[in-house]
């Protein structure tokens, strides 16, 4: 197949990592090019249930090599647990199927304590962090002021490196937060019990993929959380600190000559949100509840119960625009089946004004949602393989998603298992 990026349309959530293990069936490499450990992808195969955070979804397959590009926030701590989860149920990784960016920047463990202080610091106006140190490994990295992966194969190099940064990032765990200081012994006892287990999967993923591509390898690019998490195009400013969308792939992942020839952006047929700011579609109360519960709506992650609304047109609308997306998977069909009358929000009231447009984040806090009601089905669709199968209100809804958000449905999820898919 062609280079395809899989990515997420709207705050994440969405369902990417079964479209990744579905689809890796087609592909020869899969490469996750961007974020940390802060979100999972939920994969249910033959060998069980799985939450990744770092590894790509593509690690289940026998002969599908898995790559975490240089855009990565590579935490050797949390990779090794999951690497260790991941093989205790069945699954072999070894260098051969999964290769580590020398050019992807080490998560330290100083950027989990300040991601903590920063979100105490901020108290009721914080951005609703997940924890993991995103926000200042990307600030770090943006102030060249990380260890690279490929630093772990030049010990006396690393030494002087880290006791750099020591210094300099005690100044402000100290200074500022009034926080202990971290030692040199502390770190020193990290990079021994985790990054030296993460070593022999280093190499020049970069070389790899260009070598895969004169070979006519096809490559499966996965993003993690979604369009409207974007640190450019997102909901500034409670996004993520990478670039989510699929013009980022060919850099994050080592490839930047790379050409992504489909962008498959996957959508729930509802809308979830973990964090915090604005959700205009956001339901409230028991009706939130009951959605919450049909679909088991917790993060992979942190468990927190995910806010809950109806589909959003005017999100997935400018999250289709903003990844380029050429088709759509969409997720989750069957949760909605319980409804009678399934909520959509079509538009925004802002200013006393409807539009279709996603406004600027500034205006989302003001804006309210313009509903409209279409008929459920009232029934299992679990077992739907064919189009044809589905009652003809499911069709209807999606048909209706399809033309408002102006881009083909190729896929629709009926079930979290591999094969509980329909292709259009």
């Amino acid at each position: 197949m062609a280079n395809t990026a899989i990515v997420g349309i709207n705050w994440g959530d969405e369902g990417k990592g079964r479209m990744v293990d579905l689809l890796t069936e087609k592909f020869d490499i899969v490469v996750r090019y961007q974020g940390g450990g802060n979100a999972g992808h939920t994969v249910i195969n033959e060998r069980g249930k799985f939450a990744l955070h770092l590894l790509p979804s593509g690690i289940f397959r026998e002969g599908v090599v898995n790559i975490l590009g240089n855009g990565v926030a590579l935490d050797p701590e949390n990779l090794w647990a999951e690497i260790q989860d991941v093989t205790a149920k069945g699954v072999t990784i070894t260098p051969e199927n999964l290769k580590i960016s020398d050019r992807a920047s080490l998560l330290l463990p100083w950027h989990r304590v300040l991601d903590g202080l920063e979100e105490a610091r901020l108290a009721d106006k914080k951005f609703g962090s997940t924890k993991q140190g995103i926000a200042p490994f990307y600030s770090d990295k943006y102030q060249k002021k990380t260890v690279l992966a490929g630093e772990l194969l030049h010990p006396e190099h690393l030494k002087a490196h880290l006791q750099e940064l020591l210094e300099w990032k005690n100044l402000t765990l100290v200074g500022v937060y009034g926080a202990a200081p971290v030692t040199m012994a502390e770190l020193t006892a990290w990079v021994d019990t985790y990054c030296e287990k993460i070593k022999p999967f280093l190499c020049d993923t970069g070389a790899y993929l260009r070598q895969a591509q004169a070979e006519g390898k096809s490559i499966l690019f996965e993003a993690q959380l979604g369009a409207l998490r974007d640190l450019d195009f997102g909901i500034h400013p409670y996004t993520t600190s990478s670039n989510a969308i699929a013009a980022y792939a060919p850099v994050g992942s080592g490839f930047p000559g790379a050409r992504i020839d489909e962008v498959v952006g996957v959508v729930k047929a509802y809308s979830t949100c973990v964090g915090e700011g604005p959700f205009v579609c956001e339901l409230f109360g028991k009706e939130a509840d009951v959605l919450r519960e049909a679909g088991q709506e917790y993060g992979a992650k942190t468990g927190r119960p995910r806010r809950v609304g109806p589909i959003d047109i005017p999100a997935t609308r400018y999250g289709v625009q903003v990844q380029s997306a050429t088709n759509i998977a969409l997720t989750k069909l069957d949760v909605l089946s319980y409804l009678e009358t399934i909520p959509v929000c079509t538009r925004y009231l802002v200013d006393g004004q409807e539009t279709d447009q996603f406004p600027f984040p500034t205006l989302l806090e003001q804006a309210k949602p313009v509903m409209e009601y279409m008929p459920g089905w009232n029934c299992d669709i679990s077992g739907a393989r064919r189009w044809e199968e589905l009652p003809e209100a499911a069709r209807s809804y999606v048909e209706f998603i399809e033309e408002k958000i102006g881009c083909h449905i190729g896929f629709v999820s009926v079930g979290p298992e591999r094969d509980s898919i329909i292709i259009r």
